[in-house]
């Protein structure tokens, strides 16, 4: 799908379950980016979305051809535009991420692959505006979205900041 240097993003498949498992496992990735799960519920949340019966399109980050981490986009849904103050005709796209392996946190992978996703959907898919909401206390995650161009918008619910990224 994506490749830029050192970095892969691609589509996942079932064969990353275990990948995805350990990662939400993780105490210091639980942390931020939680809840912990079971690699039963990691097949159960994530399938469908592989089998694209879910809106969400999962991907896997690759570092040096390693799995290290986890990225999705999607159409953001009507209900979630609202929690985020956007009229629910407007067309929002929505990402999540992570770096499941702890020891590359900080070494600009982040900036890498979230920079690396946004310039595919634009170029790809068109896109024009991508929110995320990212825990207040999650600093290192806030610096790597500000490089990438992201914004606050506003507080949310639960210690929680949404973020805005836009094309002029």
């Amino acid at each position: 799908m994506i490749r830029k240097s050192n970095l892969t993003i691609r589509a996942m498949s079932e064969s990353d379950y275990s990948y995805m498992a350990k990662w939400l496992n993780d105490d210091l990735v639980v942390e931020y980016y939680g809840p912990r799960l079971t690699l039963e519920e990691v097949i159960a949340k994530y399938g469908p979305r592989i089998n694209n019966e879910h809106y969400v399109m999962p991907c896997i980050v690759e570092y040096k051809d390693e799995p290290i981490g986890y990225i999705q986009y999607y159409k953001t849904p009507k209900e979630q535009l609202e929690i985020y103050g956007y009229p629910v005709e407007e067309s929002v796209y929505g990402i999540d991420q992570f770096i499941g392996e702890p020891s590359l946190w900080g070494k600009g992978i982040g900036t890498q692959m979230i920079s690396s996703l946004l310039d595919y959907m634009n170029s790809r898919i068109g896109v024009k505006k991508v929110v995320l909401d990212v825990k207040s206390s999650n600093k290192k995650a806030i610096n790597c979205y500000k490089k990438c161009g992201f914004r606050f918008v506003k507080k949310l619910e639960h210690n929680y900041s949404s973020m805005e990224w836009e094309i002029p």
